[in-house]
């Protein structure tokens, strides 16, 4: 009888133990906890699995959360907003970093839902002011508020939250990892070159590193297209420079379906959509043509030397808010340079892109942005002597950033790191016919910001990341997934393609479904 008593004591024991919360402290009194030039303003436990924030859509399906809000002011003029989702039960051991886009100024919420739901201890700020991600007019005269959006805010965020975690789980995280896009690829970036123990695992996409020449280049080429009356074209005639382009290239990869596999291998000559006649929507003039042409091509200097690359064909019609706009003045590029220039730069909100000296213009960016801005430097090595991994990725049909540019850092790196010492520790993904970040004609979900693909999350680049952190090797097998909806509404699976490696390309196997990952395979180009 007491040994039977003795064993359900233990089983008692056991249960008890498992059924505790992982965490030693109660979730409210974070809201005491002491840490530099931070305030925590809110600590509440959300064991609902929904929660509301104005101005961002109800999420649902949440595990039981510690919810912790907090503002960081590591100047007198730094006022950064930052969260930490913490989850109760069964966390992963494992913290999560969230980046911004564009000139940030928002939490990035939806990625935290995302991360949490699948154990995550999961944190962003709004680099340190509250705007639309167009509007660069906080930095006006606060110098050190572009100092927290170029770097400060994101490190200051994983430190913070290193301590948080530690009050919270009596014990730091096993391993930390990073995943954005856009801006968000350059703070990753940036984590890697200026902070490279704050991170274990890197997951950046489409960087916008070259910050400092990839927006003053945008001087000369909104001068020479957007505001040239006789240069520029409405959107309405993209649709007939993108059947042109796929005319041309589409077919390359045996396979015609709407997507160029290999930019790199399409000559497309926009001298064919010369006009015969008067000019149509399905035609260009000599001006539009060679104003296309830069597109491509990309900024060149007075020398004719290359200052940032151009875009790639095959997806035009993404183009229509991003390059050209609704009207000369329309398109979203114009709105990022003139804010950059006139409250980051000049401090004159005068300052106009149509008057500016380009050269000049790229002098002065370089100069004052790029010591708070630029993320460019190849040298690696802290980062790699940590055991830092790093996974960068870029739709070819970016129409944001060109992809060349994640392709010359890339390159960068391997020179200066050695080749055979970069591919220990440093991957890219170039995805076929996919736009900024996601979208486009390919399949544009690989695990990005929590994205499952058709086959689960472990077939995913984040996943990848993961293994090769915590196994030593990358997962080879990715998928990339296209998403429609059936007639309910509900996400359907269109297509499923590899994503490969870099300079790998995916090739067609010559039979089976063009639209299954299992008819393709990852090939030397």
């Amino acid at each position: 009888m007491k040994h039977a008593f003795r064993i359900f004591c233990i089983l008692l024991f056991c249960w008890v133990l498992q059924a505790a919360p992982l965490h030693a402290t109660d979730c409210r009194s974070l809201k005491s906890l002491h840490l530099e030039d931070t305030t925590i303003t809110l600590a509440e436990s959300v064991t609902s699995g929904s929660l509301r924030i104005p101005g961002v859509p109800p999420f649902t399906g949440l595990p039981a959360i510690c919810r912790i809000a907090g503002v960081m002011r590591p100047s007198s003029d730094s006022t950064i907003r930052f969260e930490l989702w913490l989850p109760e039960h069964d966390w992963n051991g494992r913290f999560l970093g969230v980046g911004n886009g564009g000139f940030a100024g928002t939490i990035g919420y939806h990625e935290l839902a995302a991360y949490t739901k699948r154990g995550f201890a999961a944190a962003g700020s709004d680099a340190g002011h509250q705007a639309e991600a167009t509007d660069a007019s906080w930095a006006y005269g606060h110098p050190e508020k572009v100092k927290d959006f170029g770097w400060r805010a994101a490190h200051l965020t994983r430190l913070r939250s290193a301590e948080i975690i530690a009050a919270f789980y009596v014990k730091q995280a096993q391993k930390a990892y990073f995943d954005s896009c856009s801006d968000g690829g350059r703070e990753a970036l940036m984590e890697a070159q200026r902070f490279p123990e704050d991170y274990d695992g890197i997951l950046a996409g489409a960087p916008a590193n070259a910050w400092s020449t990839m927006v003053a280049s945008g001087v000369s080429a909104l001068q020479a297209r957007q505001l040239n009356p006789r240069a520029y074209f409405s959107d309405f005639k993209l649709p007939a420079i993108q059947k042109a382009a796929l005319d041309a290239c589409d077919a390359l990869d045996g396979v015609k379906d709407g997507i160029i596999n290999d930019p790199s291998q399409c000559h497309f000559d926009p001298q064919a959509l010369v006009c015969k006649g008067e000019d149509e929507l399905d035609c260009l003039t000599p001006p539009q043509i060679e104003s296309l042409r830069s597109i491509y091509t990309g900024s060149k200097d007075s020398q004719g030397k290359t200052v940032f690359p151009g875009f790639t064909p095959g997806d035009e019609t993404g183009w229509a808010e991003w390059v050209i706009g609704q009207d000369p003045t329309g398109a979203s590029a114009f709105r990022y340079i003139e804010n950059y220039f006139r409250y980051m730069i000049t401090q004159d909100p005068k300052w106009s892109a149509a008057t500016a000296d380009p050269e000049k213009s790229l002098r002065q960016s370089r100069e004052k942005g790029a010591p708070d801005l630029d993320a460019t430097s190849a040298d690696l090595g802290k980062f790699a002597s940590h055991g830092g991994k790093l996974i960068l990725y870029h739709g070819w049909n970016d129409q944001a950033i060109s992809p060349w540019n994640s392709i010359d850092y890339y390159k960068s790196v391997q020179e200066k790191m050695g080749a055979d010492k970069a591919d220990s520790f440093v991957r890219l993904y170039m995805a076929p016919g996919v736009e900024h970040c996601a979208g486009g004609p390919g399949p544009s979900s690989f695990g990005q910001f929590g994205l499952e693909t058709a086959k689960g999350p472990k077939y995913g680049l984040f996943d990848s990341l993961v293994d090769w952190v915590e196994k030593g090797a990358p997962d080879e097998e990715i998928t990339a997934t296209k998403y429609g909806a059936d007639e309910k509404g509900a996400p359907k699976v269109i297509m499923t393609r590899p994503l490969c490696a870099y300079p790998r390309i995916v090739k067609y196997s010559g039979s089976g479904d063009t639209n299954d990952a299992s008819s393709f395979t990852c090939a030397a180009p």
